[in-house]
């Protein structure tokens, strides 16, 4: 796989699950990687990352800042991928607005804001560059008490396709990896939330035709192509990587 020697690529949500398993791989194949997260940078974390940050990926200021502090000590940002996430387990009526407004912000805001933030850079710089967003199987599936969650992947894909139609032009690609279910800590916390976690993570498996959840380093090696020259003639497109949910 080429395309990565020395390339800038940000990641947010890489202190963990696909965050972290990309911040490993790409590390691995000679980018900097710049790790974003509102969770303290930690051993786990520091695998890989030339740079990690911590912060609300929701906060306009917070995210200026660090886009800047990443183009000052590693260079103009070439390539990003918005992997921060998080959701409720609940349907509408039974979400408050405060919730619905928190996941807003983390899955789609933090998407948008580090998205203009390494779209101006990438502009800048001339050289194009590479976006993937994390969706979600269910934003085209559905699924049960996820509202304020599917609401952001659905959106994701609508933000992915009007930005690689805008900045083309600018040899700047953007993508969607949809992924099914991944085991994840994300994961961990909403089988957690069932009556029966194992019996909600058993319904899950058996959803899956391949017979099993995926992996976040399966996922990372998704995201490692679309972000690469191997994805050149791709943009506005949506990788599926779940597993055959969306065909069985």
């Amino acid at each position: 796989m080429s395309g990565f020697g020395g390339k800038v690529v940000a990641i947010t949500g890489g202190a963990s699950g696909i965050g972290l398993a990309t911040v490993q791989l790409l590390a691995e194949a000679g980018a900097q990687v710049a790790s974003i997260d509102r969770a303290a940078p930690g051993p786990a974390a520091s695998a890989g990352a030339r740079l990690e940050l911590q912060g609300d990926v929701g906060d306009e200021a917070v995210v200026e800042e660090q886009a800047h502090n990443i183009r000052d000590t590693l260079g103009p940002i070439d390539m990003l991928v918005c992997a921060a996430g998080f959701s409720n387990g609940k349907s509408v009526p039974d979400c408050p607005l405060d919730e619905w407004d928190a996941i807003l912000r983390t899955n789609l805001t933090g998407s948008f804001l580090w998205s203009r933030a390494a779209v101006s850079q990438m502009r800048a710089a001339g050289q194009g560059g590479s976006i993937v967003m994390i969706g979600s199987q269910l934003a085209f599936a559905g699924g049960r008490s996820n509202a304020a969650y599917l609401a952001t992947k659905g959106a994701l894909v609508s933000l992915a396709k009007s930005m690689a139609v805008d900045h083309a032009a600018d040899g700047i690609r953007v993508n969607v990896l949809v992924p099914g279910a991944i085991d994840t800590p994300l994961l961990t916390r909403a089988f957690d939330r069932a009556p029966d976690p194992e019996a909600a993570r058993a319904r899950s498996v058996a959803r899956h035709p391949l017979g099993r959840l995926g992996r976040p380093d399966e996922m990372a090696r998704a995201i490692r192509f679309l972000l690469s020259d191997d994805a050149s003639f791709t943009t506005g497109a949506c990788l599926n990587a779940e597993g055959g949910w969306l065909a069985g």
